[in-house]
């Protein structure tokens, strides 16, 4: 499959969120990565659901949205409601997973599960088949702007294979330290989604960069 660039708007200004969303409408990426923090979960606070709605209204992209708060089942309607398409929770943080992957599927969205560095790929082994979308952490959640974990190649790939073996199709996500440098790797271990932050929005020309990081042109 094609890999997706997903700009996230965590890295934006956010004096200029508009601006920054609309850039992102007339780019090539495919999908807005939105990032919901609730300074429990991980130590940061991002966006409450009147600023997602008001991001989502501008956006002419797949919603790609990303919780990281503790028990998000309260809130899964309310997120389809502010116009997430696709909506991650993260293992973590969710005793029923099953239970909240199909809360999901049943307000009509993409189910995705994220993995923090530290948590293997294997225990997703039971639901993969439910699955849409695994987010593989390739930083530590919370920040933007941090070092790519090596790791996660290793993770990329059993994950892939996991995938190959069971004849599914769900995408394989890349969240943190995503560059020019680095993608065509990330994409020839198995990754489908390319979530980029500073890469893009720290970019001078970011609609360039954004090419960059579909074409897999590495820099230098």
């Amino acid at each position: 499959m094609s890999h997706i660039v997903a700009p996230s708007i965590l890295a934006a200004d956010f004096a200029n969120i508009q601006r920054d969303v609309e850039m992102v409408n007339e780019s090539s990426a495919q999908w807005l990565h939105i990032d919901i923090m609730d300074g429990v979960f991980v130590p940061n606070i991002s966006f409450g659901m009147p600023v997602l709605k008001a991001m989502t209204k501008h956006s002419d992209k797949v919603n790609d949205v990303h919780l990281m708060i503790v028990d998000p089942d309260r809130y899964i309607s309310t997120f389809k409601a502010c116009g997430a398409d696709v909506l991650t929770v993260h293992y973590e943080a969710c005793t029923h997973l099953h239970r909240t992957i199909q809360a999901i599927k049943g307000e009509g969205m993409k189910a995705g599960v994220a993995l923090n560095p530290h948590t293997p790929v294997r225990l997703l082994e039971d639901i993969l088949g439910d699955l849409d979308l695994v987010c593989l952490m390739s930083v530590n959640p919370g920040f933007g702007g941090q070092g790519f974990i090596e790791n996660t190649y290793n993770k990329i790939e059993a994950l892939a294979e996991m995938r190959r073996q069971r004849e599914l199709a769900f995408h394989i996500e890349i969240d943190g330290g995503v560059t020019v440098e680095n993608a065509a790797r990330l994409v020839d271990a198995g990754a489908t989604v390319l979530v980029a932050g500073s890469t893009v929005f720290k970019s001078d020309t970011p609609m360039d960069t954004v090419d960059r990081l579909l074409s897999l042109e590495v820099a230098g």
